[in-house]
């Protein structure tokens, strides 16, 4: 299943929150691996949008349980676990305005 989240960011948070994401791409990609092991996520991609009212965020992750991979996130002891936390929550600024247009599964029974 993959989790979609779009959130606003503080521009006063975007640079850091930038630096962090790449860093955590690049020098510290091994810790974030095993942490998504731990969590069983297959797949984390995050991308950041420069618009008119500011920037956003959209974060997807991919797991078979995505309730259990954050309630193992949330209670993991990996010090980039910690760290990613604390620079989200001084990122994030609220939610924007959208529409979910899409959203097939081929297991649906709708």
């Amino acid at each position: 299943m993959i989790s979609l989240t779009i959130r606003r960011i503080e521009p006063d948070q975007r640079e850091r929150l930038e630096s962090w994401l790449q860093e955590v791409d690049g020098p510290r990609r091994a810790e974030a691996l095993a942490t998504l092991a731990d969590e069983g996520v297959m797949h984390e991609k995050a991308v950041i949008l420069d618009t008119s009212d500011g920037p956003i965020l959209v974060y997807a992750m991919e797991s078979a349980d995505l309730e259990r991979a954050r309630a193992v996130a949330q209670r993991s002891e990996h010090g980039i676990d910690a760290e990613h936390r604390e620079v989200m929550e001084a990122a994030v600024a609220g939610r924007p305005d959208i529409a979910v247009v899409l959203d097939l599964r081929p297991d649906d029974a709708a």
